[in-house]
């Protein structure tokens, strides 16, 4: 089979769709085995589609377009890597020749195409651009080209024929004005003014296209007093990030409970075994981990923050799939750190350190991103000291952390400075009650403010 397809591939049950982000590769070029050809964008992630095989890439569907899973967006063609690559061959059948066929003088014209090419050194065109060539009339010395290695590609040859036809159309309309006889006024029409170019065009009409190469003309000046904007299309993901947001709030009947939460303990026994948990697990020691803990067992203690409204259902979960908040260039993901109840202090980190290392990098998979019946999301790494955060659909239920501060408080009677951090806890009015979301956070602020409570899990 000489022409490999290039599909959409399936990036999970809940992903149906997506949009080429770019393509790395222009029409025509040359591509080998599972080179990297495209972006795909969607709802969760970004994907790059590697090549099917080596050989000649046809582009059919172009950037920004959406597509379907398993929908051809291109072609590789086996057969034309061989002949892209093979050097013209000097005895083709001349044109000359009584009684060639129609075939035959096209093979001749694209001979002459490639070895005017030939003498100035220039790189063999791709076989989509030299087919272009050959239909109109156009020399590779004429056209420079920017592929690889200075190869012409189709978009080359596509730019030059539409600078050449743009040169010939503002000839003849020059050519067309300068005989033209003046148009005579009417008896109502003003006087034309002395010294009024008569072969300018008329008003209204395009004006000529610059020849190529030629600077570009200095935009318009910007009406007084206006400041300058530009307008960007929103990626698939920050559209899709926004439709969430807004169903959050017009689907659930969304509440916020707050609390502060004493950080001594915590801060102590990182400040003790730190060094001696890095040696042993090779990861660093943080915040994080007390805080996935402290939740995954006080979701165990009230179920129904870790559940979710289906149509006339509620949905419980048996086990904490939790989903922390992560921020990346392209925007806010969530990867998902699975089964949380049975993972140590040493797991939760190496895992979160690689969620949030690969996010940040662009490399989580649609599974990373998929599931979770919780999340945490810490605005304290910005220096946010408030904030009310929103649930994740369909989940229920969001635990906002944030900044550390030296604050003021009250200890057996006496005011004393304590790192303090206020915590958030956003939940669905419909199936939480207020009841239900204090004691969840509360019982999160215990096992901060007293951590050895999560080794005896009381």
């Amino acid at each position: 089979m000489s022409k490999l397809e290039i599909t959409v591939p399936a990036a999970g049950e809940s992903v149906s769709e997506g949009d080429i982000a770019r393509w790395f590769k222009e029409d025509g070029d040359i591509v080998e085995l599972d080179e990297p050809l495209l972006e795909l964008e969607t709802d969760k992630a970004s994907l790059e589609i590697p090549s099917p095989g080596s050989g000649c890439l046809s582009i059919t569907v172009p950037e920004g377009t959406t597509v379907l899973v398993g929908e051809v967006v291109g072609h590789v063609d086996t057969a034309q890597l061989e002949q892209a690559e093979r050097p013209p061959q000097a005895d083709e059948a001349d044109p000359s020749v009584t009684g060639q066929t129609e075939t035959a003088e096209v093979e001749s014209a694209e001979e002459d195409t490639i070895k005017a090419s030939t003498t100035k050194n220039v790189e063999m065109p791709s076989p989509a651009a030299r087919k272009l060539m050959v239909e109109n009339q156009v020399s590779a010395q004429d056209v420079p080209g920017t592929g690889k290695g200075g190869r012409i590609t189709k978009a080359d040859v596509l730019r030059y024929i539409k600078e050449r036809d743009d040169m010939e159309a503002t000839a003849d309309i020059d050519r067309f004005e300068s005989k033209a006889p003046p148009p005579q006024p009417a008896d109502s029409e003003p006087a034309r003014p002395a010294g009024r170019d008569e072969t300018a065009p008329m008003k209204g009409a395009p004006a000529p296209a610059p020849p190529p190469g030629a600077p570009a003309a200095p935009a318009a000046p910007a009406p007084p007093g206006s400041r300058p904007t530009r307008r960007e299309h929103m990626s698939r993901l920050r559209r899709t990030i926004a439709e969430r947001m807004v169903s959050a709030n017009q689907s659930m009947a969304l509440l916020t409970t707050f609390n502060e939460v004493d950080m001594s303990k915590v801060m102590e026994m990182r400040t003790n075994y730190k060094e001696a948990f890095k040696k042993k697990y090779d990861v660093n020691l943080g915040f994080m981990s007390f805080f996935i803990k402290s939740a995954t067992q006080a979701l165990m203690d009230f179920p129904a923050i870790n559940a979710y409204v289906e149509e006339d259902d509620i949905v419980y979960h048996d086990y904490c799939d939790i989903c922390i908040a992560v921020a990346t260039a392209k925007g806010l993901v969530a990867p998902v750190l699975r089964d949380t109840q049975t993972l140590s202090f040493a797991d939760v980190e190496k895992t979160v350190y690689d969620l949030a290392s690969r996010g940040r990098n662009g490399e989580l998979s649609i599974n990373d991103l998929t599931g979770g019946t919780f999340t945490i999301t810490n605005g304290g790494v910005f220096g946010s000291m408030l904030s009310t955060p929103i649930v994740n659909p369909p989940q229920s239920a969001i635990l906002g952390m944030h900044n550390i501060v030296q604050r003021p408080t009250v200890v057996d009677g006496e005011v004393v400075i304590r790192p303090i951090m206020y915590v958030a806890l956003s939940y669905d009015h419909r199936i939480i009650d207020g009841a239900e979301a204090v004691k969840f956070l509360v019982t999160v602020k215990q096992f901060i403010e007293n951590p050895s409570r999560l080794l005896i899990q009381i």
